[in-house]
């Protein structure tokens, strides 16, 4: 009986024992590390990188982590911080040659500058303080100047163009902020290989910098206090875009109507650097290359005597003896399927195999030219300034058709016609005072009543030298529409002088505003595949995300001083106080009968005795005594010092009066 029941509890415990680490292996942390790579229209060459560490909650895995950045850890709960996203931007997204209606474009195009947003867990009253001491965390986190966001005339609330409707989000962008590599190393420092192993080595510091268009972001989503998301914790989301200009491989080739064929590359050729293998603490390092929808339909009709076997030998093969070929081949070809469209390339590569002796280099050579244009989001978007002087103003956002309406094909209204929403987003400064009942609406360039386009707003006033002016706005359009211009006008604060930049004359800047869709999204349509889900990249492209598009920044000129002005009145005033107070000073201290003693003293030793013994004798001779030599010192100090003095002091009365 003893024997049994000693039997049964060893089997309890067994079981008990497997469930804890069947439950360890699912709540595990977790990082995975992937490239895609895809080729411009414009010759030029598009690198993602993309970074995700994963760990389960608090309190069911601890505090301790092996491979999540505890500064990020510490940071999220230290201001409760329920999502969060940070990006430093160098130069402006092409979204007319670089593509504007696909995944990448959509998530990582971003205004040039720091851009920031984050929502908060915390009661409404301490959204603002959480705020503030978030900048000033991330500020010397990250060696830039994050902190000047904690100033209220620097950020605003909005309510649907990040987060629907979310009460505790903050938003703040600095568009003059310059991005180097004193950014770069502090992101690169929260990967676990750092930039010393797998893809992160790639990121050769002047060749990214070398490059177009430059964006490090970085995303974090948490559930550490939802009681109800028992299962999911934090996740980060690291990502670097760069567009680069390859560096042509071989000979350049022409053909017979004067295309210039697309450079061919290789990771050397762009990074300078090979790849000596994955990080050996990620649990998945792939590279991909992707191919354009639209380049994938111009391979297919320009290739000579193209049958539909060979279009599949295309998909299922590296193209070796077609248009372009693949230093090596591919671990799977992955295909978009989409309805009747054409659809996009994944070719997949896997790290797993690669090694210090045999690095991996991959090498994209091209055969023949190949023209092709990228994907387009429906409206093309600008922002420009109107008006003259230094007094009023106007701002003008501009939608242009691009003349495809399949985008909006679903949005029909009960009235069976066509429509498609837009959301536009814009912040300006304090002292740019907008006045928004001057809002027009053109569609078609005719005047529009606002009641029949705009279906909610969201307005708030900016407030002198306390918070900026927020404006959102849901416009309905319908689907045939070919242009539309927003118009508001504004007038030109004036700035104390302790307010301007050191550079005010350059002018001072308005933020990029966000044009958003959100009826319109995009995601990449893949076949169901299982190993598909265990590549966050591949998850991510499949995930939906709104249409997004952000305009240039405005460079506004206001009225400036003439800072030298100062400078001259301060140098003159200075110069006369030194005058009126040496000569003061120089006449009150000066001792004139020690100086009338010395200088006899000296005119004797200078005349000697037969001087003197001359001097005796003309006296006698003209029956006078004899006279010292004449102070012409003490002439000085009765007649001219005394006037010196008070002509400074007059002058230093006078300038007090009228200029003080």
């Amino acid at each position: 009986m003893v024997r049994l029941r000693t039997v049964l509890v060893f089997l309890v415990l067994f079981k008990s024992f497997g469930s804890i680490i069947a439950e360890g292996e699912e709540q595990i942390e977790q990082f995975s590390e992937a490239l895609l790579l895809r080729p411009l229209p414009d010759r030029k060459v598009l690198a993602h990188f993309h970074f995700e560490s994963k760990v389960p909650p608090t309190r069911t895995h601890g505090s301790h982590h092996h491979l999540f950045p505890k500064s990020i850890y510490q940071l999220v709960h230290k201001f409760r911080v329920r999502e969060m996203e940070l990006s430093f931007t160098q130069g402006r997204w092409n979204y007319g040659r670089w593509g504007g209606y696909d995944s990448i474009s959509s998530r990582n195009a971003k205004p040039p500058g720091v851009e920031l947003w984050a929502t908060f867990d915390v009661p409404q009253h301490q959204v603002d303080a959480s705020w503030r001491n978030l900048t000033h965390a991330l500020s010397g986190l990250f060696c830039a100047s994050i902190n000047f966001l904690e100033s209220s005339t620097a950020y605003s609330s909005p309510k649907w163009s990040f987060k629907s409707f979310a009460a505790n989000i903050r938003y703040g962008t600095l568009p003059r902020e310059a991005v180097c590599t004193e950014n770069l190393t502090p992101w690169l420092k929260l990967l676990p290989c750092r930039d010393k192993a797998g893809l992160s080595a790639l990121m050769d510091r002047p060749s990214i910098y070398r490059g177009f268009y430059h964006s490090q972001r970085l995303h974090l989503v948490s559930n550490e206090f939802d009681l109800a998301a028992a299962t999911s914790g934090m996740v980060l989301e690291q990502t670097l875009t760069v567009v680069l200009q390859p560096i042509t491989l071989g000979s350049g080739m022409t053909s017979s109507v004067g295309s210039i064929q697309q450079p061919s590359w290789s990771l050397s050729s762009l990074f300078g650097r090979e790849v000596s293998g994955r990080c050996v603490l990620s649990n998945a390092s792939n590279v991909y290359v992707q191919l354009e929808p639209n380049l994938v339909s111009e391979l297919k009709t320009t290739s000579e005597t193209q049958h539909q076997s060979d279009v599949e030998n295309l998909i299922s093969q590296a193209w070796s003896d077609m248009s372009f070929e693949l230093s090596d081949s591919p671990v799977r070809i992955i295909k978009e399927v989409y309805g009747f469209q054409e659809s996009s390339l994944l070719y997949e590569f896997s790290l797993a195999n690669f090694s210090d002796s045999r690095p991996f280099d991959l090498e994209f050579r091209w055969k023949r030219p190949v023209t092709w244009s990228s994907q387009l989001a429906p409206l093309q978007a600008s922002r420009f300034l109107m008006g003259s002087g230094n007094e009023r103003g106007a701002i003008a956002i501009s939608l242009k058709s691009v003349g495809r309406s399949g985008y909006a094909e679903s949005s029909v209204n009960k009235e069976g016609r066509c429509s498609f929403q837009v959301d536009v987003f814009q912040v300006v400064p304090w002292y740019v005072k907008v006045y928004y009942h001057t809002l027009k609406v053109f569609l078609d360039e005719r005047l529009h009543n606002l009641a029949d386009v705009i279906e909610r707003t969201n307005v708030s006033p900016s407030e002198d030298k306390v918070s900026p002016g927020l404006m959102e706005i849901a416009l309905r359009l319908p689907c045939d529409v070919h242009s539309v211009i927003l118009t508001l006008e504004f007038d030109k604060g004036f700035l104390h002088i302790d307010e301007y930049p050191p550079d005010a004359n350059q002018g001072f800047d308005i933020p990029s505003a966000l044009i958003r869709f959100p009826e319109i999204k995009t995601k990449m349509h893949l076949f169901e595949d299982k190993s598909a889900c265990k590549s966050p990249i591949l998850s991510k492209l499949q995930e939906e995300s709104p249409v997004l598009w952000y305009t240039e920044v405005l460079l506004v000129p206001l009225t400036t001083p003439d800072f030298s002005m100062p400078y001259n009145v301060i140098t003159i005033t200075c110069t006369v106080f030194a005058l009126y107070f040496g000569s003061l000073l120089n006449a009150l201290r000066r001792r004139v009968e020690e100086e009338e003693r010395l200088l006899k003293s000296k005119a004797t030793k200078a005349s000697g005795p037969i001087g003197v013994l001359l001097s005796k004798l003309s006296a006698k001779l003209r029956g006078k005594p004899l006279e010292p030599p004449p102070s012409s010192l003490a002439s000085k100090v009765s007649y001219k010092l005394i006037l010196r003095v008070i002509l400074v002091a007059g002058i230093a009365a006078a300038w007090q009066y009228f200029f003080g």
